[in-house]
């Protein structure tokens, strides 16, 4: 029998893993929809879903489609009350967690985003000023996590901010690597490396992380798919 979910995907997608993640954590039986070429030209999904973007998940079950990464983690969370807490009960937290969710997302994978989309245009049209801006950011990114990314890991264990932390720091470290005083930032990507959701979702996109732009920056663990 089919599963009743579907997550519309791709495996090299940053955002597809943070879904894909929290998919492993929860234990949920699903499917995957891997979209080949641009979702926007695929009419049955954007049928689906009319901004066509990944990741998409289609709970079947319910007569319902729930795209955005976050919002999935989310909606699997009321799908698995009882499960991992990948966001806390405390509303405090709760709203702590979202925060680090949105810092990832927001000045991690942004100014990432902005690198490889620039790096894939042809060579006359592309903003040499707008990357030297985003990797600047990255670095600022950097900074500010070093202060206090270990104690919200600490806090609240494994959460929806480090599904929005691994694939945002895997590729963003292969374009600009931490400074070497980054310890904390350090440590805490090396912890999430250890996590069995993560090593899966990793392994499973190892074929196409050669078409990743900046492959060669990528950490031999990501690489090789050992831990």
């Amino acid at each position: 029998m089919a599963a009743a979910l579907t997550l519309y995907m791709h495996p090299l997608s940053s955002y597809c893993w943070k879904a894909l993640i929290a998919l492993y954590e929860v234990g949920a039986e699903f499917e995957c929809e891997v979209l080949q070429g641009r979702p926007a030209d695929d009419a049955a999904f954007r049928a689906m879903w009319p901004l066509a973007k990944m990741p998409v998940l289609k709970d079947a079950a319910q007569d319902k489609v729930v795209p955005e990464a976050s919002i999935i983690v989310e909606y699997l969370q009321s799908l698995y009350p009882n499960g991992p807490r990948l966001i806390p009960q405390s509303a405090d937290r709760a709203l702590d967690v979202r925060l680090w969710d949105r810092v990832f997302d927001l000045h991690v994978q942004s100014p990432l985003q902005k690198i490889v989309s620039d790096y894939l245009r042809p060579e006359g049209d592309r903003d040499p000023a707008g990357v030297a801006d985003a990797r600047a950011a990255l670095g600022v990114a950097y900074e500010f996590l070093e202060t206090g990314v270990a104690a919200q890991g600490a806090r609240d264990g494994f959460t929806l901010a480090d599904c929005a932390a691994v694939p945002a720091l895997v590729y963003a470290r292969a374009i600009r690597p931490f400074e070497p005083g980054q310890t904390e930032l350090a440590a805490y990507f090396d912890r999430l490396l250890l996590r069995p959701s993560v090593q899966r979702t990793i392994r499973e996109a190892k074929p196409f992380l050669q078409w990743f732009p900046f492959h060669q920056g990528l950490d031999p663990r990501v690489l090789s798919g050992e831990f």
